[in-house]
C-alpha cells in the first residue's frame, strides 16, 4: 500500500494530517493494522484531554494482540471519531481514511513538520 504523501508518520505507526494552523487529525497506518490483524476494540480519550507527544492516548485490540496508541503531537483532544469506536473493524479496510481523533495545538505546523514524511516512513518500515 502507498502511504499518503500529505500525512506525517511516527515510529509507533500513527499518522498525522494537518487540517489547519492549529489542528491535526490522527489515525494508525496500514502497517499497524496489518500487523494487528482484525481489529475488534478501540478505546479513545475523552474530548478535552491534554496529550503530550509520544504519550499513550488509547488502546486498539485485535484478535492477535492489544496495542497502545501514541500521540504523534502534543495538544488538546477536540474531537474523537465515535463511530469508529462502535465499529473499529473499519480501520482494517481503510486505515488512512479512518481517523481516530483531532488534536488542537498552538504549534501544530512545527510539530507536524517534525514527523517522518511518507518516504522516510516507508524506509523505516522496510528496515524493521
Amino acid at each position: 500500500m502507498s502511504y499518503p504523501k500529505q500525512y506525517r508518520y511516527t515510529k509507533e505507526h500513527e499518522w498525522a494530517e494537518l487540517l489547519s494552523e492549529s489542528r491535526i487529525r490522527v489515525g494508525i497506518t496500514d502497517h499497524a493494522q496489518s500487523s494487528l490483524g482484525d481489529i475488534v476494540f478501540l478505546e479513545l480519550p475523552k474530548v478535552g484531554r491534554e496529550l503530550k507527544s509520544h504519550e499513550t492516548f488509547g488502546v486498539v485490540e485485535s484478535i492477535k494482540a492489544v496495542s497502545d496508541l501514541y500521540a504523534p503531537v502534543s495538544g488538546k483532544v477536540v474531537e474523537i471519531h465515535s463511530d469508529l469506536v462502535s465499529d473499529p473493524g473499519r480501520i482494517n479496510s481503510q486505515p488512512h481514511t479512518e481517523w481516530m481523533l483531532v488534536v488542537e495545538a498552538s504549534d501544530a505546523k512545527a510539530q507536524f513538520d517534525g514527523l517522518m514524511d511518507a518516504e522516510a516512513y516507508q524506509e523505516y518500515i522496510r528496515s524493521l
